[in-house]
């Protein structure tokens, strides 16, 4: 199957609410439309995760951070340039995003994607697309498709053919805590 066919697939699935089974820019995730309440309760049902526990979301652009948290601290585009790994960044104040994908502390976990697949994905979707790791939660995360169980393969309404003969072996985002007056904190490394 083809770049365009998957992207024109997971567009469907996410306009209807729907999961996916999707290569990311850092190991295999599950998602769904970050901004539908109802989609986001079946990933927390996928993985048997608690809701307590928030969840990530990707936006393709720097430029769309204000439409999803409330104050975008300056030194946010010097983070992001000086990290060559995949970082993703807990902010305050998150709006506009599905309630249940927000953690209780009002914080939300963003990671702007360099990945061709999800860049173009979220791009021509035009709202963030939630990111967890395609596992049951407490169970090690795949890093290549052929980790995923079959558990979790079942559980979605649309698998990407695309990458999944990828062997490369990534590693989870590196997570850092931005406070507004732009103190952070490396949460993982």
């Amino acid at each position: 199957m083809d770049f365009e066919n998957d992207i024109e697939k997971s567009l469907k699935v996410l306009e209807e609410g729907g999961t996916l089974l999707y290569p990311t820019d850092t190991i295999w995730g599950v998602g769904c439309d970050a901004t539908n309440t109802k989609a986001v309760e079946k990933i927390y049902h996928i993985k048997s995760r608690a809701e307590a526990k928030s969840l990530i979301i990707l936006i393709d652009h720097i430029d769309k951070l204000p439409t999803y948290i409330a104050k975008v601290p300056d030194i946010t585009s010097d983070l992001l340039e000086s990290i060559t790994n995949p970082v993703t960044i807990i902010y305050s104040n998150a709006r506009k995003l599905a309630p249940n994908v927000i953690a209780a502390d009002g914080t939300i976990a963003i990671r702007i994607v360099k990945d061709d697949f999800c860049a173009e994905l979220i791009r021509r979707f035009g709202k963030p697309i939630v990111s967890t790791s395609a596992n049951i939660s407490g169970f090690e995360a795949p890093v290549v498709f052929s980790q995923v169980a079959d558990e979790i393969k079942n559980s979605v309404d649309y698998i990407v053919a695309y990458k999944q003969d990828y062997f490369t072996r990534s590693k989870p985002s590196t997570i850092i805590r931005l406070r507004d007056d732009g103190m952070y904190t490396i949460i993982r490394g």
